[in-house]
């Protein structure tokens, strides 16, 4: 699971700020779960992942970290972690499964990674309503063209959209992402922007360095 430009936009996007306890759902190599610890110097940190190679690699990225104390690397499923929880999160956040109509790709794992049959949105949104504290937070990125789809799911799990940033490869592109923020609290209101992450081939906005650049040696 390589490290992508949708992991490093989630990672950098979703509010950890205050939280005790946070859970990342499909970290793959653990990108999320050691942006999470590097924003957040107290949170104590779940990460789980099906894939036992991927979550192997996660652990040994964990391990060679500073963060290591504070991040649990988990090689399971959320169907198969979900009935074990007993405590809440502050945060869940995830990079989910979304290639619906796409047909699979030869290496299986790389399918069960991409495709929803692994974890469908309303698996997820249902799971995360119970594992969710009251002022927690559900974050995930996905397809522009999945909006609809999406808030017609977390609707009926009574998620309320609390912050959604659209994002857009140049400024006469089309949006092609959309980083979406969830709450159980239904007095909240949506925080709505764009984000833009070039101006020209490897020329970055200054609003994408400003999200992204503690996380980049070079940019």
């Amino acid at each position: 699971m390589k490290v992508g430009t949708d992991g490093v936009l989630l990672g950098a996007w979703a509010d950890f700020i205050d939280c005790q306890s946070i859970l990342d759902v499909g970290t793959g190599s653990g990108l999320i779960a050691l942006m999470a610890a590097q924003r957040n110097s107290l949170a104590k940190i779940t990460a789980i992942e099906m894939d036992a190679d991927a979550a192997l690699q996660a652990r040994e990225n964990v391990d060679n970290s500073r963060f290591k104390e504070r991040i649990e690397v988990l090689p399971v499923s959320f169907r198969d972690f979900f009935p074990t929880v007993t405590g809440k999160f502050d945060s869940i956040v995830s990079n989910p499964p979304f290639f619906v109509n796409s047909l699979p790709s030869p290496d299986l794992k790389r399918t069960g990674a991409r495709h929803m049959d692994s974890l469908t949105p309303a698996e997820l949104f249902k799971m995360s309503r119970k594992l969710l504290n009251d002022t927690g937070t559900l974050s995930l990125i996905y397809p522009f063209s999945e909006r609809n789809n999406i808030m017609t799911v977390s609707e009926k799990e009574n998620f309320h959209l609390s912050r959604e940033t659209v994002v857009l490869p140049t400024r006469s592109a089309s949006p092609k992402r959309i980083l979406l923020e969830f709450t159980t609290r239904s007095e909240t209101e949506t925080d709505r922007n764009e984000l833009v992450i070039e101006e020209k081939r490897h020329v970055y906005t200054p609003e994408f360095i400003h999200l992204v650049q503690d996380f980049y040696l070079y940019l």
